[in-house]
């Protein structure tokens, strides 16, 4: 099975010059946690609603400030045709939960979430060894100030 039979290919998305307000509304509206970060159409970040929690509102950073500010840099990401493996060896690696999907020209044509991979994935061990790695402390994501 392949990423591209279990992405959601409709992806919401916010400029990087948008306020970090706004990218709270478009959450709450949308019932989301994420939201990749755009700049001049290109995948620029990924900012989540613990992004907007911890870096901005815990750090003091105006709500009107751009979401660039508290947005994860350097996404990982991965393509239609990798393998479901693939995705998830990607996740446990960089203890992520949601993975933009992007083309060759680094558009972001999908997301795909551990979520997906759950329901989707006969495989529900591969799933669950990949949650264990995601959750295990590590630093390299990690907002609390001993990893910070």
């Amino acid at each position: 099975m392949k990423v591209r039979d279990i992405m959601t290919a409709t992806v919401d998305s916010i400029r990087s010059a948008d306020s970090i307000s706004y990218a709270a509304q478009r959450m709450a509206e949308d019932d989301m946690g994420a939201l990749p970060v755009l700049s001049e159409g290109r995948l620029a970040g990924i900012v989540t609603d613990r992004d907007i929690a911890v870096r901005g509102v815990a750090a003091g950073i105006s709500t009107q400030a751009p979401v660039s500010r508290v947005m994860s840099e350097n996404v990982a990401t991965c393509t239609p045709d990798d393998s479901i493996e693939t995705a998830l060896a990607l996740m446990s690696r960089e203890q992520i939960r949601r993975m933009p999907v992007c083309d060759l020209d680094d558009e972001v044509i999908g997301i795909v979430t551990l979520a997906d991979l759950a329901k989707r994935d006969p495989d529900k061990r591969e799933v669950t060894e990949t949650l264990v790695d995601i959750c295990e402390p590590s630093g390299l994501h990690c907002q609390a100030p001993e990893f910070a």
